[in-house]
C-alpha cells in the first residue's frame, strides 16, 4: 500500500501496544515501524532494474523479518526511552512489520512473506491506493491523537479506525469473487477458450475490476464495474512471447517473468524490443491503448552478456483527466 496508508497503519499499531504508557509517542514510533519495510526501494541506485524489482518487497516484508528485526529494534529503542519494557517495544516492531505485510500481500504487487522461499503471495484484492480504507482510518486516528492516552475515547477511536478498515478489506474479498464471477460468465458466453483469469481492482476503488485473460497465443484484458449495464469486452494483445527466444536463459529476463508470474507480451517498436507488465495494465482508459503502466526497453549489454531494463518515460497526460475517465467508467458503460 502507499506510504502514508502504511503509517496510519503502524501508528494505530503502536496505540494498541503502548498508547496508554507513552500517550502519542506510541504511534510516532509504529509510525516508523510502518514505513521500514518500504526501505527496500533504495536497493534500486545500487543494483540494476530486474534485481531491484525482485527485491523490492521480498526480505523486508517477510515474516522471518518481522520476527528478528522487531525484537531488535525494541531493545535498541527501550535503551534510549524512559519506557524500558523491551517486551512491549519488540511487540510493537514486530506487529508494525507484520502488519505492513499482510496489508501488502492484498495488493497486485504482493510480497514474499515466506521468504528465503521465492514464493509471492498476491491476492489482488485492493488497490495499492484506497481512499475508503485510508480515510475513515486516518480519521479516527487523529481523533485519537487528541484524546488523553489513559482515555477510554482514545481506545475507542483507535479500535474504531482498524474495525472499519478491516471489514473494508474483507469487503473485498467478497467483492473480488462477484467481480471473478462476471468475468468467467462473460467468457463462457463469448465462447472464449483461456488457460488462465486474474481479476483485480481498477485505481482508488474496488467497485470498477479489472481482468487480465490468458489464451495459447494472447493476453485479453477487460473492465467491469458493479454499474455496468452492457455485455464486458476484452482487448486482445498478441504474447509475441517468440521474440525474446534469444535471450530465455538471461538471469535478468527470467527475473522479469518470474516478478510477473508469466503475465507480459514483448512489443517491437522502432527495432526495440519492450517488456510490457500486464499485471498493472494499461496507464490511461482510451480504447485500443497500449500504453501499459509499467513498460521496460530490453537492452542487451555486451559487457556482462545480461540484457538491461530501462523502464520508458511514460506518455504525458492529465491527471484531472485521468480521474474523469476512471470516476465516469466507475459509474457503468
Amino acid at each position: 500500500m502507499d506510504s502514508l496508508t502504511q503509517i496510519v497503519l503502524g501508528a494505530a499499531v503502536g496505540e494498541v501496544v503502548l498508547g496508554k504508557h507513552i500517550g502519542n509517542k506510541a504511534m510516532l514510533y509504529g509510525a516508523i515501524a510502518g514505513t521500514i519495510p518500504d526501505l527496500d526501494v533504495f536497493t534500486s541506485h545500487f543494483t540494476n532494474t530486474a534485481t531491484a524489482l525482485s527485491i523490492h518487497r521480498g526480505i523486508t516484508h517477510s515474516l522471518l523479518f518481522a520476527l528478528i528485526f522487531g525484537p531488535l529494534c525494541g531493545i535498541i529503542v527501550s535503551h534510549f526511552e524512559n519506557y524500558k519494557d523491551i517486551g512491549k517495544w519488540s511487540l510493537l516492531f514486530f506487529l508494525g512489520f507484520l502488519t505492513h505485510a499482510l496489508l501488502d500481500i492484498h495488493t497486485t504487487w504482493g510480497t514474499q512473506f515466506f521468504w528465503p522461499l521465492p514464493y509471492k503471495i498476491a491476492l489482488q484484492t485492493i488497490f495499492v491506493i484506497d481512499p475508503l480504507y485510508t480515510l475513515p482510518f486516518l480519521i479516527c486516528l487523529l481523533l485519537a491523537m487528541f484524546q488523553n492516552r489513559t482515555s477510554k475515547k482514545r481506545r475507542f477511536y483507535t479500535t474504531l479506525g482498524l474495525s472499519l478498515s478491516s471489514a473494508y478489506l474483507i469487503l473485498t474479498y467478497g467483492l473480488k469473487w462477484l467481480a471473478f464471477q462476471q468475468f468467467e460468465q462473460a467468457l463462457q458466453i463469448q465462447n472464449i477458450t483461456y488457460l488462465k483469469l486474474d481479476t483485480r481492482p481498477a485505481p482508488l476503488n474496488t467497485i470498477l475490476w479489472n481482468a487480465n485473460v490468458e489464451t495459447e497465443d494472447a493476453y485479453l484484458l477487460g473492465q467491469y464495474s458493479f454499474f455496468d449495464t452492457q455485455p464486458i469486452t476484452f482487448n486482445r494483445f498478441p504474447k509475441n512471447h517468440h521474440l525474446i527466444k534469444a535471450y530465455l536463459n538471461d538471469k535478468s529476463v527470467q527475473n522479469m517473468i518470474n516478478i510477473t508470474n508469466g503475465w507480459y507480451t514483448i512489443t517491437k517498436e522502432n527495432g526495440s524490443l519492450y517488456f510490457n507488465d500486464l499485471r498493472f495494465g494499461l496507464y490511461d482508459m482510451s480504447e485500443n491503448s497500449t500504453n501499459f503502466v509499467f513498460k521496460y526497453l530490453m537492452v542487451p549489454n555486451t559487457t556482462n552478456n545480461e540484457v538491461e531494463f530501462i523502464e520508458a518515460p511514460k506518455t504525458p497526460v492529465n491527471g484531472q483527466e485521468l480521474l474523469t475517465e476512471l470516476w465516469l467508467r466507475v459509474k457503468g458503460n
